[in-house]
């Protein structure tokens, strides 16, 4: 049996069967020449075998060292390491390099030579001997004789030490026991104690390090901050089903509405011009009357006159139902505005307006005739002579959200606006030409004039064709005479009907149509849209007079035979009554 490694040395490599102690503290004795054991001759084991085996321990021993890193030295000195000995047998490989050799006595070499760091990784080596009785004398001396020394530095990590060598006190130390306890119902779930997948790799690489370093182990979150948690999951689900109900009621629900007829508590709401559905709901809705503006369209929709509500003041209760708003909207009860009827003189609606407003009587006369450029006539109206009032037929006929507080010319400009904007739609401009007129202003004075005589909106179209039929010169009833009674009472500022002819041609004023021939110098009154459809659009029938009999409609004739005729009828039924 060989004993592999034996030597004169005291050390016994009995630590590592294939390493023996690696001379980790010192150095070892320089020997002499090896003596064999046995009978004289010295026995080599394979070298295969051995390198082999050489192998397979270094490769366990860096396993076991590639989880721990220390600090310094054994012995403080860098010198002393890298100073290992391996016993160098390579009887085998000896045999045919050069002579053969002593089989019974090897001469052994002064000083083996030394690895620095350690364990040797690769392979080894074969030199050419030099000698075949100094197998080593063309091999390099030990690391460390005049090489570099790279673990001399101070930041430099040290070489790996066998479990056998390493010095006493340097094994990691336990963390302290704090006696603290995280209780039974924290640290269970790696969330609420603040670990993951980066503390288990921390704990892998680093946890060994931690511990030497002294860090605190970390503090675990506790039960305040899953209540936390628990109420912030809590309100973000609360939020999400309170706005999706909302969004839920706004799209398919039935719109929030109030029920019955109100609350008996009155307000007055002003509904401007050209307001549609949507923005009479937000008016009734910002006055309290209704609770939501689609309740009110959706009920003005279901109501068949829902769309005819028109602009102005409405009298109405808070907390009223659409349904019921809308009805009440559509009664004359509810309706508080200035109401401009069809054929009102200026006269009476500057007294209307004065009242509406609470203001001086002929306060918004004066304002008319003062300030009539500034209120939006259009050109063409402008600048007539002989005129009256150069108001008269602007002012239309309509409701009007007027109320105390405002100003009659804020109320005057709102009227002759609507009107311009009438006018303009129903192209007086344009049509007058075509009726034998020179002007849009004549047309609005022939209209006004038919909206005077006429008694019923079937008469007006009739009417105008009489009007048209007279102010041709070279008629041969009138020659070119209008005669209407209406003009005459106009600049009078009356409404008879029993005038005399003596008196009618006897009074000379540019409006009285008995005494001069021809249109009047301007409209005698504020006609309405049937009066000026029918003054647009006349009859051909050859009407020449009309008369009416029972005040509420009229007859017509072609001839002044046939109009006296009635005239007698008429007289004879006056005296009867």
């Amino acid at each position: 049996m060989t004993e592999y490694g034996r030597g004169d040395g005291s050390d016994r490599w009995q630590d590592d069967p294939y390493l023996g102690d690696g001379g980790w503290n010192a150095q070892q004795a320089q020997h002499g020449d090896q003596q064999g054991y046995g009978d004289g001759q010295q026995q080599y084991a394979d070298p295969q075998q051995q390198y082999d085996q050489q192998r397979y321990a270094e490769q366990q021993y860096y396993a076991q060292q590639a989880q721990q890193q220390y600090n310094e030295w054994n012995d403080g000195q860098q010198t002393g390491y890298g100073r290992q000995q391996y016993p160098q047998q390579y009887a085998d490989q000896q045999q045919g390099y050069g002579q053969p050799q002593d089989q019974g006595q090897q001469q052994g070499h002064g000083q083996q030579q030394s690895y620095e760091g350690g364990w040797a990784t690769g392979g080894h080596q074969q030199v050419p001997y030099g000698h075949p009785q100094d197998p080593y004398a063309q091999q390099q001396a030990a690391y460390g004789g005049g090489q570099q020394d790279y673990y001399g530095t101070q930041d430099a990590y040290p070489p790996p030490e066998p479990p056998t060598r390493r010095a006493p006190g340097r094994e990691p130390e336990p963390e302290p026991d704090t006696g603290w306890d995280p209780g039974p119902d924290q640290g269970e779930h790696a969330f609420f104690a603040g670990g993951g997948d980066d503390d288990d790799d921390d704990r892998d690489g680093r946890g060994e390090r931690s511990g030497r370093g002294g860090k605190k182990p970390k503090k675990r979150r506790g039960g305040p901050a899953c209540l936390v948690l628990t109420l912030i999951f809590a309100g973000v689900a609360g939020g999400v089903v309170y706005f999706g109900y909302q969004f839920y009621q706004d799209r398919f629900g039935p719109a929030p509405d109030y029920a019955g007829d109100g609350n008996g508590q009155q307000v007055t709401v002003v509904i401007p011009k050209g307001a549609g559905g949507y923005v009479i709901g937000q008016k009734l809705k910002a006055a309290g009357v209704i609770q939501s503006v689609d309740a009110f369209v959706s009920a003005q929709n279901d109501n068949a006159d829902g769309k005819s509500i028109q602009d102005g003041v409405y009298t109405m209760q808070k907390q009223m139902s659409a349904a019921s708003a809308v009805e009440l909207m559509l009664s004359p009860k509810s309706r508080s505005n200035l109401i401009i009827a069809e054929g009102s003189r200026n006269v009476a609606v500057y007294a209307l307006i004065d009242k509406r407003l609470g203001v001086a009587d002929g306060t918004t006369a004066k304002v008319a005739k003062t300030q009539y450029k500034k209120l939006g006539l259009p050109d063409w109206a402008l600048d007539r002579p002989n005129v009256k009032d150069p108001l008269e037929g602007f002012l239309y006929p309509s409701s009007y959200a007027a109320s105390k507080g405002q100003k009659p010319a804020t109320v005057l400009k709102e009227m002759v606006e609507r009107a311009t904007e009438k006018y303009e739609e129903m192209g007086l401009e344009k049509k007058a030409a075509g009726l034998g007129l020179d002007n849009p202003w004549e047309v609005l004075t022939v209209a006004s004039l038919v909206q005077a005589e006429g008694t019923s909106h079937d008469d007006f179209r009739k009417m105008a064709e009489v009007v048209y039929n007279r102010l041709k010169p070279g008629n041969p009833e009138t020659y070119g005479s209008l005669e209407f009674d209406s003009t005459y009472n106009y600049i009078k500022n009356q409404s008879k009907i029993d005038l005399s002819i003596a008196e009618l041609r006897r009074y000379d004023n540019p409006y009285n149509t008995y005494f001069v021939k021809g249109l009047p110098p301007g409209p005698i009154d504020n006609p309405g849209e049937d009066a000026l459809k029918g003054a647009l659009n006349p009859t051909k029938d050859g009407w020449y007079y009309f008369i009416s009999l029972d005040g509420k409609t009229s007859k017509f004739t072609k001839t002044l035979k046939d109009h006296e005729k009635l005239v007698e009828q008429f007289n004879a039924s006056r005296k009867k009554s």
